[in-house]
């Protein structure tokens, strides 16, 4: 069920008693959704670890039965108990430490065999989810998911849950063997479990908000570096260092004391451990030493007593380390957990229809739009563009024109109405028929590490270099391209940094030209230029819109000219539809907007 677009929980720290247990459930369901493909090595690790720890509680045992048995019979000239002693020590040892491996070996391919599968779900997941999502949720809380918070959950499955299922074998078994050497000795070390218990349930209940902070703050952190650096341009324009060194100081330092009082809760639970497996050994040794001294106890077996007694709390200390890690893993799969409940708004149909050759006529019949479930921002409209119509959209800035585009592309669904392509619903269209006969172009005119050419193939996989090549010379990019240091292999590092804006936005319609899709939208693909890099992707513009179905949105009027129709979009709504010339001589908004920029020019 999904949350909103990840939002609704994300900073609630104090969630309610049910919202806590929904939120575990979740959790523990998608933990278990990740070992279930693995349950023959899990199976397989239970029973190396039985055996091993099972091997590990039986020396003290072999230590009793040296001294009180194996020693005797040596002074009588009996090697033989001894001797059988040395052996049973000694397979008992080979045992434990090869069985030991195989368990750490076993446990560490099925955490990064689950660690794996959670990445790719991860990733897979937020690329399915929908434009709004990604518009709601910040690009620093998407990476911390990514990192920091799989980080945490790596450590856990590496070596957290290893040592808590060895340690709490080791702990039953030595306790068995405690119980078999004098159930006196047994009763000690059982009752020390209700003072430990008591304090993990301390330790519980106090860590659990501060784990939980502990992600959110985290991802806070993340974020604001993520945002400074990718708007570094922007920071040194208005010289925000400053400024953004307090922000980033103030969230680091609210992360500094976040840790601190996580430590600080993890410093009372180790030494409280600690000091119960101290004040239990001692209260056996004494009872031990008395009943020593009346007869009623051998010595090896309590030397033996002594050590199962230090032994059976060891495990106890690494099972608060993990008891530690296990308190920052669970904030950071509730958070993974609930990233991966949130379902796309958009989504393919179950038995999608299929447009093999699309010739680009689409219309809108009582369209209604609104974001989730706020207001309604598109009211009902009628709307038909013949295919091979250039249509241009002008209108003030959010007026509903860049909408109008992203519903052609299907980055969002109608809320009622319908929308076809070539009279078939476009909701119900096969995403790969829909992406290769719909193609949108940006402002931002993104470019992906890698080389020119790669950049230009992702509008048709697989094209050849000569389909490349004959692509970017249709839109005038062939030129450029060939100048630039190891022409179309040269790599545009970082969004295109090698390039400028007017020779990105050339590569991306040479994409967009070697798509060859039936509908092609431009959404202020010209708005950043400057005037030569307008005329370059003008001319550019002119072989890219063909006779194909285009709408082009724009603030310039210059890229209308070449518009069969134009649509004014004011409030949501279209208030003027017609030929250029038509609008003009209507004398309405567009004609304003025509004169303004005839104005501007001269």
């Amino acid at each position: 069920m999904s949350t909103g677009y990840g939002v609704s929980n994300e900073d609630d720290i104090d969630l309610g008693k049910t919202e806590r247990l929904r939120v575990r459930r979740r959790s523990m369901a998608l933990l278990a959704s990740l070992a279930s493909p693995l349950h023959r090595m899990l199976w397989l690790t239970v029973v190396l670890v039985v055996i091993s720890n099972a091997a590990q509680a039986a020396f003290p045992l072999v230590i009793a039965w040296a001294i009180d048995w194996a020693l005797p019979a040596l002074i009588s000239n009996n090697p033989v108990p001894l001797g059988i002693a040395s052996g049973a020590y000694l397979v008992s040892a080979v045992i434990a430490g090869v069985l030991l491996g195989w368990y750490n070996l076993c446990t560490a391919k099925v955490s990064q065999a689950m660690l794996l599968d959670l990445r790719l779900r991860v990733f897979r997941h937020t690329q399915r989810l929908s434009l709004e999502f990604h518009e709601k949720y910040t690009s620093g809380r998407i990476i911390s998911r990514q990192t920091s918070d799989l980080e945490t959950l790596r450590e856990l499955l590496d070596q957290g849950v290893s040592q808590l299922v060895s340690g709490i074998f080791f702990i039953l078994f030595t306790l068995i063997s405690i119980f078999v050497l004098d159930w006196r000795s047994g009763l000690i070390a059982t009752a020390a479990g209700i003072p430990i218990t008591v304090l993990f349930i301390w330790y519980q209940k106090r860590s659990e908000l501060v784990y939980r902070e502990s992600r959110v703050v985290s991802a806070r952190l993340i974020g604001s570096f993520v945002e400074t650096m990718t708007g570094i341009r922007a920071v040194k324009a208005f010289r925000r260092e400053s400024a953004n060194d307090e922000s980033y100081a103030r969230l680091a330092g609210e992360y500094r004391e976040n840790s601190i009082r996580s430590i600080n809760l993890f410093g009372v639970l180790q030494p409280g451990l600690v000091l119960i497996g101290n004040l239990t050994v001692a209260a056996v040794l004494l009872t031990g030493g008395f009943r020593v001294l009346d007869g009623s106890l051998a010595v090896g077996t309590l030397v033996a007593l002594l050590l199962a007694s230090k032994r059976v709390f060891q495990p106890v200390e690494n099972i608060a380390m993990f008891y530690s890690s296990l308190q920052a893993a669970t904030a950071a799969l509730e958070k993974v957990s609930g990233l991966l409940e949130e379902d796309p708004g958009v989504v393919e149909p179950e038995h999608p229809g299929r447009l093999e050759v699309a010739h680009g006529a689409i219309d809108f019949t009582g369209a209604v739009f609104g974001y989730g479930d706020g207001p309604v921002v598109m009211e009902r409209f009628d709307l038909s563009i013949p295919a091979g119509q250039t249509v241009a959209v002008v209108g003030p800035t959010g007026a509903g024109k860049s909408t109008l585009a992203k519903l052609i592309a299907r980055f969002y669904d109608l809320r009622s109405g319908s929308l076809t392509l070539d009279s078939v619903p476009i909701s119900q269209l096969a995403n790969a028929d829909l992406r290769r006969h719909v193609v949108m172009v940006t402002q931002e005119a993104f470019l992906f590490s890698g080389s020119v050419g790669e950049n230009i193939a992702l509008g048709r996989p697989g094209a050849s270099d000569e389909e490349i090549v004959l692509a970017a010379r249709a839109v005038g990019a062939h030129e450029f391209i060939s100048s630039l240091p190891e022409g179309y292999d040269t790599d545009v590092n970082k969004r295109g940094g090698r390039v400028s804006a007017g020779q990105r936005q050339l590569i991306s319609f040479a994409r967009a030209f070697l798509a060859d899709p039936a509908v092609l939208i431009l959404d202020e693909a010209t708005s950043s230029l400057d005037l030569p890099s307008e005329r370059a992707v003008q001319r550019g513009l002119e072989t890219l819109l063909g006779n194909r179905t285009a709408l082009i949105i724009a603030h310039r009027l210059s890229t209308v000219e070449t518009a069969d129709r134009v649509l004014v979009v004011d409030g949501g709504r279209i208030v003027e539809d017609g030929s250029p010339a038509e609008l003009v001589a209507a004398g309405g908004r567009f004609a304003r907007l025509h004169g303004a920029w005839k104005d501007s020019l001269s």
